[in-house]
C-alpha cells in the first residue's frame, strides 16, 4: 500500500481518490493554496504529507506506517504531515501513530487557543496565531481590517505535524522555501518549527505596516479643518481590530523566548540562534502595536477636544443671535403694550426713529461679537 494509501486509512479518510491525489501532489511538487473557503483542495483534511532525508524530498511510494518507523530507527529524516481544520475522527489515527498527547490534541482539533509552547516528553507543541490585512477601500466604523486563524505544529525527533485553521496562512510557499534550501531543511523538524515562527512574525509586521496607513489617515481626517465631523466610530474600530492584533503578537512572546533561550531535546542549538532573531521581529511588532493603541488614544482625545471646540463655538453663535434677536424683540414688545399714552407714539417720526434705534443697536452688538470672534 502506497503512503497516500495508508494515510488514508490511518486517518479514516472514505473520500475515493482524495489522498491519491495528495501522492501526486507531492510527486509533481505543485504549490498548494489554501486561502479560499474550501477546507482542502484535496477534498479532506489533509493538505500534504511528505518525507526528507538530509533535506531533500524523498519520493512518494512506501507505506507511511513503514517510513515513520524507519525514519526513527535511521534518525537520517522526518516526515512533515500538514492538516487543515481536522475533525477528532480525522487525527484519531495520527495521534495514535505519532503517540500525540491527547491535551495537545485536543487544542489542535477545537482550536481558539493562545499562543503557547508545550512539552509532552520528547514532543513539542507550539501554537501560534496567524494574522491577514483585509484591503478595504474606506475604513467605516464596521470595517474589518484584521483576520486571524491558526497554526498547531507538532514536532519531534522524527516528524512535524502542522495544523491549520482559518482560510489564511498557506504553508504552501514556505514548503517551497525550505525544499529550496536543504542545508537548512537538514537541521531537522527544528527548521521547520523556526521557518514557521519566522513566517507568523513575518506576517505581524506585514500587517502592522498596512494598520499604520489606516491610522495615518484617520489622524489625518481628524486634524484636517472639518475633523470634528469625522466619525468616531471608525477610531474605535481601528482599537478594537489593534486589540485582536495585539492578542495574537504578544502572548507569543514567552513561547519564543523558552525556544531562543531554554535547552530543549528537539531544538538543536543552532537553531536557537534563529529563534533570537524572531524574537527581535517580534519586539518590534509588539512595540509598533503598544504605540500605535497609544497614538489611537491621542488622535480619540484630539477629536473628543475638537469636538468639544466645535460645541462651543456654536454656542457662542447661538447666543450671539440670540443677543441680536433680543434687541428688537424687546423694542416691539415694549411698543406692543397699547398704552394711550406713549413717547412717540403719536408722533410723524416715531416709528421710523425707533427702527432707527433697533438698527443701530442691533448693528453695534454685531460688530462687537464679530471683532470678539463670536460670529
Amino acid at each position: 500500500m502506497s503512503m497516500a494509501g495508508n494515510l488514508r486509512k490511518v486517518t479514516g479518510l472514505g473520500k475515493v481518490g482524495g489522498l491519491r491525489k495528495v501522492a501526486r501532489l507531492a510527486r509533481r511538487r505543485v504549490r498548494v493554496d489554501l486561502s479560499h473557503p474550501a477546507r482542502s483542495p484535496l477534498g479532506s483534511a489533509v493538505v500534504n504529507c511528505v518525507t526528507y532525508q538530509d533535506g531533500v524530498r524523498v519520493p512518494d511510494g512506501r507505506d507511511l506506517v513503514e517510513t515513520v518507523e524507519r525514519v526513527r530507527k535511521s534518525d537520517d529524516g522526518f516526515v512533515w504531515l500538514g492538516l487543515h481544520e481536522p475533525t477528532s475522527q480525522e487525527f484519531a489515527g495520527i495521534a495514535e501513530l505519532f503517540d500525540l498527547h491527547p491535551l495537545a490534541v485536543e487544542d489542535a482539533v477545537e482550536a481558539h487557543q493562545r499562543p503557547k509552547l508545550e512539552r509532552y516528553g520528547d514532543t513539542l507543541f507550539a501554537v501560534f496565531k496567524t494574522v491577514c490585512y483585509v484591503d478595504h477601500q474606506e475604513l467605516t466604523a464596521t470595517s474589518e481590517v484584521v483576520n486571524t486563524g491558526e497554526i498547531m505544529v507538532f514536532i519531534g525527533p522524527s516528524f512535524v505535524i502542522t495544523v491549520r485553521h482559518g482560510r489564511h496562512g498557506s504553508l504552501g510557499p514556505l514548503r517551497e522555501e525550505l525544499e529550496a534550501d536543504p542545508q537548512q531543511l537538514a537541521k531537522g523538524p527544528a527548521a521547520v518549527l523556526h521557518a514557521i515562527a519566522d513566517h507568523v512574525v513575518d506576517d505581524y509586521l506585514n500587517v502592522t505596516d498596512a494598520v499604520q496607513e489606516d491610522i495615518d489617515q484617520v489622524e489625518t481626517d481628524v486634524f484636517a479643518e472639518n475633523g470634528a465631523r469625522v466619525d468616531p466610530g471608525r477610531i474605535y474600530q481601528l482599537k478594537r481590530e489593534l486589540l485582536e492584533l495585539k492578542r495574537a503578537v504578544a502572548p507569543l512572546d514567552r513561547p519564543i523566548q523558552e525556544l531562543a533561550t531554554r535547552p530543549i531535546r528537539v531544538i538543536d542549538p543552532e537553531i536557537q540562534a534563529y529563534f533570537r532573531d524572531v524574537s527581535d521581529h517580534l519586539l518590534r511588532a509588539t512595540e509598533q502595536i503598544a504605540a500605535f493603541d497609544e497614538l489611537l488614544n491621542s488622535i480619540l482625545q484630539a477629536h473628543l477636544a475638537q469636538v468639544s471646540v466645535a460645541q462651543n463655538e456654536d454656542m457662542r453663535r447661538i447666543t450671539a443671535w440670540a443677543a441680536l434677536i433680543a434687541v428688537p424683540t424687546m423694542v416691539t414688545g415694549v411698543y406692543g403694550m397699547n398704552f394711550e399714552y406713549m413717547p412717540e407714539l403719536h408722533w410723524s417720526f416715531g416709528y421710523p426713529l425707533v427702527l432707527v434705534v433697533i438698527g443701530v443697536a442691533c448693528l453695534v452688538l454685531y460688530r462687537g461679537f464679530k471683532r470678539n470672534g463670536w460670529l
